[in-house]
């Protein structure tokens, strides 16, 4: 059986959501892009323009007007059953709760065909989680890229005991496909590959901070001079968004309860969520 991915709906308009919609566009995929409401897809909007722009300037193939090109032929709905009534592949990038997205999946099986593959871009949660809620566990995986894609182009592949192999390997080939290098896990793992090494790392990064020890500016220099990498973990949490992390933590532990309130207190209830915003822990000119 061949398995052809040619249109593709990308659930959630949010900072990743649109930069996996623009670049499967870019790449020459039929994409449509749905989001919960008006004012969130004209926010979408916005980001899509500014992605051509960002592409213009950085991507060497986005001469000759492709990357306006790829920004005006993105499709956005609040119609969830339209969205998704013709896709060969859903990629699922809605908030890190497990209720929202087990909710969703039960909706958007409904809706979709029965040959679609769905596939969940989650940080940290595991498929098998959300599989039973999807009504086709077989068509079902783990699809996680990371921030700024087309800079930064992996994209981890994570089945569940119930994917079926060919499934597997069909979005392993859309990956490559769209410009990711495929990072093929052979098994479940919260975090994949990516997070499993990152995560640890910007909380330990907070935890620093909120406990007193030492302000973001501090220990981003501690990190940058220590190990020579180009960001430090606070510059790493400004570009995620600071939306992400706090669900995340917010959803965990009681240390990362402690964290999820420190973050929400001293930069998020004041609209400071990174550069989207203009202002995170830094802050950016527009």
């Amino acid at each position: 059986m061949t398995i052809e991915i040619r249109k593709v709906t990308v659930l959630g308009t949010g900072v990743l959501g649109s930069q996996i919609a623009f670049q499967t566009a870019f790449s020459g995929f039929d994409v449509t892009a749905y989001d919960i409401s008006d004012d969130a897809l004209a926010a979408a909007g916005d980001r899509i323009t500014k992605l051509a722009a960002t592409y213009r300037d950085e991507v060497p193939a986005a001469a000759d007007g492709k990357a306006d090109k790829s920004a005006a032929g993105i499709a956005l709905t609040t119609d969830l059953a339209a969205a998704v009534a013709d896709a060969d592949l859903v990629i699922e990038a809605i908030p890190e709760v497990l209720a929202i997205k087990q909710e969703t999946y039960q909706r958007l099986g409904e809706f979709a065909p029965e040959r679609t593959i769905f596939a969940t871009n989650s940080s940290t949660l595991l498929p098998s989680d959300i599989k039973d809620f999807t009504g086709r566990p077989d068509k079902f995986l783990a699809l996680h890229f990371a921030n700024l894609v087309w800079k930064y182009n992996t994209a981890e592949v994570m089945g569940t005991s119930d994917t079926d192999p060919e499934v597997y390997q069909a979005v392993v080939d859309f990956a490559a496909a769209i410009g990711m290098v495929p990072i093929e896990l052979h098994k479940e793992k919260a975090g994949y590959v990516l997070n499993s090494l990152l995560v640890p790392l910007l909380n330990a990064a907070m935890a620093l901070s909120a406990g007193g020890y030492a302000e973001p500016e501090a220990v981003d220099k501690t990190w940058r001079i220590g190990t020579g990498a180009p960001v430090g973990p606070f510059q790493i949490l400004d570009i995620i968004g600071l939306t992400t992390p706090y669900n995340i933590l917010a959803n965990s532990g009681e240390d990362g309860q402690q964290l999820a309130a420190w973050l929400k207190a001293n930069y998020i209830d004041k609209g400071k969520l990174g550069i989207a915003s203009g202002e995170g822990f830094y802050r950016y000119s527009a």
